[in-house]
């Protein structure tokens, strides 16, 4: 009898050995089949909702929605990423910042709109500067000292300078004065110098908007006013070798 039934065997589903989930299974992938063509309706949804709110800020005039966003930005924007906020053309928006800035000369508001370090900004009208400083400063020791000014303006017209070079124009040392000036975000490190490994200092775009340029360019002839190479003492932390760089800086 055992011969016979192992001729005649067949697999344990069809003996009832095992459970018989393919009806199932064959069952329930029908119903997951007609379920895959719903979710292809969720993202066109969320689409139609993008386009809701886009929708608005196209419709914003141009020039209010300009003043918005300058209103809140704390550097200065160019017009490319005003442009592409506010989903117009690049000319257009250009065109209406400039007509922007000639209004305000114009009627000679309170701040005026400024294209400064590759971007544009709102500042304080420069005569209204001493309201500013008594209503925001009063008290406060937000200015630079003396020596603060002229380290700064060694740099400015050096850089990339090291602190050691520096020094030696200003024939003081300058190491504190440099990290209140990094600290306050207008002067960077900008590589080490090949001979020495010391670290140069260059100006940042902080400075240039503070200073209202849009680059270095701008800068005053002052070159005339700082010390040269023979004003360098010898005996100062780089000797010759100083006077020599300060020398092939002019």
């Amino acid at each position: 009898a055992d011969p016979v039934e192992a001729n005649v065997w067949v697999e344990p589903v069809a003996r009832g050995a095992l459970p018989a989930p393919a009806e199932p299974v064959a069952e329930s992938s029908p119903a997951a089949r007609p379920a895959a063509p719903a979710q292809p309706a969720v993202p066109p949804a969320r689409s139609a909702e993008a386009g809701d709110d886009a929708e608005p800020v196209a419709e914003v005039p141009l020039k209010a929605a300009l003043e918005a966003v300058l209103m809140v930005v704390d550097e200065p924007t160019t017009a490319a990423r005003l442009a592409e906020v506010l989903e117009r053309p690049k000319k257009v928006v250009a065109a209406a910042l400039a007509e922007l800035a000639e209004e305000y000369d114009a009627q000679q508001r309170g701040f005026e709109l400024r294209f400064v370090a590759g971007g544009w900004r709102f500042y304080t009208r420069a005569v209204c500067a001493p309201v500013v400083d008594r209503f925001v400063l009063d008290g406060q020791q937000a200015r630079l000292t003396q020596a603060a000014l002229e380290t700064l303006a060694v740099i400015a017209y050096r850089q990339p300078v090291s602190r050691s070079r520096v020094s030696a124009v200003r024939g003081v040392n300058c190491d504190g004065v440099m990290r209140t000036l990094v600290q306050r975000g207008l002067v960077e490190e900008s590589g080490t110098e090949p001979e020495t490994g010391a670290y140069l200092y260059r100006t940042t775009q902080y400075f240039l908007e503070r200073m209202g340029l849009r680059g270095l360019d701008e800068l005053p002839e002052l070159a005339p006013f700082l010390p040269e190479a023979d004003d360098v003492e010898a005996d100062s932390q780089e000797g010759s070798a100083i006077a020599d760089a300060v020398a092939a800086a002019d």
